[in-house]
């Protein structure tokens, strides 16, 4: 028969702090298809250390051991996955069988490393698990199975890829006498069908069902005997490695991202409590960057709509030269200058406005309010008109008339009971003014000041009766064509220098204000939007602390999946995947709750916003968090030596 597996003077040496210990000490033997071989000796001996070097699970200090002629020295990682995925199948002592997943689970997992669809696979481990007796235990957990039952669960794992090598690590060990009977008549009758069984025992009554004998002290074979002379059968199917080549790693599949995240949700669910405490802070980090980019957007809206509702298409000219700020009464603007500026072209109306602060009194109420002493076209320049009553009109402001139209809010405080104001005097510092009009209401104003809360009069009335100045605060200028707002911008100061022979004046427009706030507004989402990507940040730094927790604790679980034949790149997918289900739950829980929070935000008056933009931001910044956050957790999964994990 050919030699199947071939050691030459193997080696295997551990650093053991200062000290060296020598697990095997220049092991040579050949083993041929179809053999059931005994390999025998006391705890310590080196037998386990053997076997698994024999698995391709961990690397001789030295030496030389080929399988089907390949030196595996030269292979890397996942050629080795490969090589225990289609060639070994391992029967261990204590079962390892993963908790959380059922015997048919369970049986399925080399066939999955292998790329074999789902539907064939669960067909395959259904009727390896019925050949051996657990036909009806198949959606049975590894806790509700008999130390028998799981047994058979791992020797039908190990037969779930076909495989030609059947490596058993004192597999009666933890079972009682019946138990292990079972099992070793299952070893005789792989063996019957040509397997090759190597069995790893200190047993000598359950080595006695091999046909060679090999016994192990020190690390040295002491004696390698054949018991008796049984019919040898090689043993051959389409999975194991050829002579020619070496099995190649399977590619990334689809259905390979789908076990990934069923395992990923498996496990999640396993662990309730820490996943509702790591999901968590990725809702919470998403819900606060959809809710701040909201809140920051609504008011930014809200400012822009009180701009705007300004009017885009004025110019205010204000007294100060540019840059300066204003301090008191400066003598600058005038009301012949605003009959000066009429004349411009692309001029519709002018505006002199002088305003101040003033106590009002109706009856024995008294109201502190702005004064506000405006020209005739007030309502046409600002888009804001009277609801009851009427404005005053130019003879009013010719002849110094003591007529005012009020706010709502003024109104309200003076006639609480819903009265008309039409025709009542009120007290103005001292001075009787009759009521002619109420305007309609405003709101507040950009700079938050309530504009309802305000006495219209006229401008010269206000000059003569209440402010004892002949100049004005500024000058509102509406223009008909917006398109030339910048000429006509010019021309006005070009006029008023002339005038004045010296620039003591400022002119902006609307559009400035509008870009200035628009930019101020943005700077504010900008650094809220800051503050929640940072809660972001915590929560997948979460995240990353939680998954290495997670690959602590499944140290064992790793190295089961690796010695039935999970490549580096398979581990490093699930628990990447792990932590990229996480966040995406988490990512569509935190934009659930973002909206929820702005909408619960509009019941106390808050402007809210919502836009698509921020929601898929926030959602995809889950998911790569996820993604960046859990690849060194899944990278330390990745690198774990089999023959470490599975001793965790």
């Amino acid at each position: 028969m050919s030699v199947i597996l071939s050691l030459r003077d193997i080696t295997r040496s551990f650093q053991n702090g200062e000290a060296v210990v020598h697990a095997l000490n220049g092991v040579s033997l050949d083993i041929h298809d179809g053999e059931f071989v005994a390999i025998m000796g006391q705890s310590g001996s080196g037998k386990t250390t053997l076997m698994n070097i024999i698995g391709c699970l961990d690397r001789s200090s030295s030496g030389t051991y080929l399988v089907r002629g390949h030196d595996v020295s030269s292979l890397t990682a996942d050629e080795l996955a490969a090589l225990r995925r289609d060639s070994f199948g391992f029967i261990f002592q204590r079962y390892n069988l993963l908790e959380t997943s059922t015997a048919s689970e369970n049986v399925e997992i080399p066939a999955m490393y292998a790329g074999m669809d789902q539907s064939h696979r669960r067909s395959r481990a259904h009727d390896i698990l019925s050949r051996l007796g657990l036909g009806d235990r198949t959606d049975h957990r590894p806790n509700q199975l008999s130390g028998g039952q799981q047994q058979r669960v791992a020797v039908a794992r190990a037969l779930m890829n076909d495989p030609p090598v059947i490596l058993a690590d004192e597999p009666t060990g933890a079972l009682d006498s019946h138990s292990g009977q079972e099992v070793m008549d299952l070893l005789k009758q792989l063996h019957k069908e040509g397997r090759t069984i190597i069995l790893i025992t200190h047993d000598e009554q359950v080595a006695a069902h091999a046909n060679r004998q090999i016994r192990i002290q020190d690390g040295k074979v002491l004696s390698d005997t054949l018991s008796n002379t049984d019919p040898i059968h090689a043993y051959h199917n389409d999975h194991q490695m050829k002579e020619d080549h070496l099995p190649s790693p399977i590619q990334i599949t689809a259905g390979e991202w789908t076990e990934a995240i069923i395992t990923a949700l498996r496990s999640l669910k396993t662990n309730k409590f820490r996943t509702a405490l790591t999901l968590l802070g990725i809702v919470i980090g998403v819900a606060a960057v959809i809710t701040m980019l909201a809140v920051g957007n609504g008011s930014k809206q809200s400012v822009l709509d009180q701009i705007s509702s300004m009017g885009t298409n004025l110019l205010s000219v204000r007294t100060g030269a540019p840059g300066m700020r204003r301090s008191g009464d400066i003598a600058t603007l005038t009301i012949e200058d605003s009959k000066a500026i009429e004349e411009l072209p692309n001029v519709d109306v002018v505006v002199p406005e002088r305003t101040g602060t003033k106590t009002v009194r109706y009856g024995n109420t008294d109201l502190q309010t702005s004064i506000q002493g405006e020209g005739v076209n007030f309502p046409r320049a600002r888009d804001w008109y009277v609801v009851e009553g009427t404005f005053f009109s130019l003879p009013d402001v010719n002849s110094y008339a003591p007529v005012a139209v009020i706010g709502k809010t003024v109104k309200t405080t003076f006639f609480p009971m819903g009265q008309s104001p039409i025709g009542e005097t009120i007290l103005i510092g001292n001075v009787p003014f009759e009521i002619i009009g109420v305007m309609d209401e405003k709101g507040a104003a950009p700079w938050g000041q309530d504009q309802d809360n305000a006495v219209f009069i006229p401008v010269t009335t206000g000059l003569v009766r209440l402010f004892g100045s002949n100049y004005l605060d500024g000058i509102t200028v509406r223009i008909a064509d917006t398109s030339i707002v910048d000429q006509t911008q010019q021309q006005i100061t070009d006029l008023l220098k002339e005038r004045h022979k010296t620039e003591d004046f400022s002119v902006r427009n609307t559009a400035a204000f509008l870009a200035m706030a628009t930019e101020t507004q943005n700077t504010l989402t900008i650094l809220l939007g800051a503050v929640a990507a940072i809660s972001l940040f915590v929560g997948g730094i979460g995240v990353m602390n939680i998954m290495l927790v997670s690959v602590t604790e499944r140290t064992r679980e790793i190295g089961i999946r690796m010695a039935t034949g999970a490549r580096m790149r398979d581990i490093l997918i699930q628990f990447n995947t792990e932590s990229a289900v996480v966040c995406t739950i988490g990512g569509i829980l935190g934009v659930i709750v973002g909206l929820a929070t702005g909408g619960i935000l509009t019941f106390f008056d808050v402007k809210i916003v919502f836009t698509v933009g921020p929601a898929l931001l926030a959602f995809f910044c889950a998911i790569g968090t996820g993604l960046v956050f859990g690849y060194l957790p899944a990278r330390k999964a990745a690198l774990l030596d089999p023959v470490v994990a599975l001793s965790s």
